[in-house]
């Protein structure tokens, strides 16, 4: 005679199965992500990394929207006109204007990017202004590091990222372009 079976519990092991298939498809999912390059900091792609960029390049009027200026002379002064603030301070809307210093430099840790950038430091604003739609408190003074990157003609954009204030979201570029 054979012996009696114990009623089976249909809830855990049903239970067990979907998270099973739920850790593999996420699993799965994050392999393929990583696969196709996406990254959940930047939301951009990557920009070739300069190396050869000299002083020459750099020298000269940098314009970008709205008004803005940046002269780089050869001594290592500026004159920045209406710039904005980057990453997290672009959304506060102030615009800084005034005398500065800047650099070349290879530092590694300098920027999001490899290669070369730019820093400029404005150590006392002499004029501030803000964007529409914007009352915030502009800094006394400023620093910014720029990307480096080329355009499709080889010439040389210096670039930051800019964000909405809000958190990891969408990043936007700030792009100067020189005078020709």
């Amino acid at each position: 005679m054979p012996l009696p079976r114990a009623p089976r519990e249909r809830g855990p092991r049903i239970l067990d199965t979907i998270l099973r298939n739920l850790l593999a498809y996420g699993v799965l999912v994050a392999v393929l992500l990583t696969l196709t390059g996406w990254d959940p900091q930047h939301g951009t792609r990557p920009v070739p990394a300069v190396y050869d960029a000299d002083l020459s390049e750099i020298v000269g009027t940098w314009r970008c929207v709205d008004g803005t200026e940046v002269v780089f002379r050869t001594d290592g002064s500026a004159s920045v006109t209406l710039l904005d603030g980057q990453e997290r301070d672009y959304a506060a809307g102030w615009r800084l204007s005034g005398p500065g210093r800047w650099r070349l430099t290879e530092d590694r840790d300098a920027g999001r990017n490899l290669g070369q950038h730019l820093r400029l430091v404005l150590p006392a604003a002499t004029a501030t202004a803000t964007r529409a739609g914007t009352v915030t408190g502009a800094p006394g003074r400023y620093s910014w590091t720029f990307e480096l990157r080329r355009d499709a003609h080889r010439s040389l954009e210096l670039y930051f990222f800019l964000g909405n204030g809000t958190g990891p979201g969408p990043r936007g570029a700030y792009v100067l372009e020189k005078d020709a």
